[in-house]
């Protein structure tokens, strides 16, 4: 039941973000595109909500659960960088906006430890939430394998501070001309 919420949370994430944009620029209604924009947090918040409920209904926890910090926190971090990222695009296809630049060299070495701070907060917030989950649903054995959200969070940044070491020390190279 939680990992169907997690998909539908997933998918009305990115509806609501193509819904903003197609209203934004083909449809030309950018105050409605803003408010389906401005809905996506909404999805979090009732993703953390089934959440907590279904814990403390009586579910036990699963690694869904676990699944589930850990998206709310990387939607917290990552989500205006998506939208960002969204909207660059479709202002170039239907708005004659500038093309979306490829970062090369020290620019794409800042975005990489960009990177690593957000999914510093991404993990932090993940496990926030799963911490106040235990706490709330008060219950240690129904809730033991949520501590699978601490280490998934020390792996997940681990392997984000490693990309962004590598990209240091390697920066990645502009492709040459022809």
């Amino acid at each position: 039941m939680i990992l169907f919420a997690i998909i539908a949370c997933e998918i009305a994430f990115w509806v609501l973000i193509v819904v903003g944009l197609v209203l934004r620029y083909p449809a030309r209604m950018p105050r409605a595109g803003l408010v389906a924009l401005a809905l996506v947090p909404v999805v979090d918040v009732m993703l953390l909500a089934f959440t907590a409920i279904n814990l403390r209904s009586g579910a036990t926890a699963t690694v869904a659960h676990s699944l589930a910090a850990l998206y709310l926190g990387f939607s917290v971090a990552y989500g205006h960088r998506l939208i960002s990222w969204a909207d660059t695009r479709f202002a170039h296809r239907y708005a004659n906006g500038p093309a979306p630049v490829k970062l090369h060299g020290t620019a794409y070495t800042r975005l990489c430890w960009g990177d690593v701070r957000r999914t510093a907060i991404a993990v932090t917030v993940a496990s926030a939430v799963t911490w106040v989950l235990v706490a709330w649903v008060g219950d240690p054995v129904r809730t033991a394998t949520l501590e699978t959200t601490y280490r998934w969070s020390a792996i997940i940044l681990g392997i984000e501070t490693l990309v962004a070491v590598t990209y240091t020390i390697w920066p990645r190279r502009a492709p040459s001309a022809g």
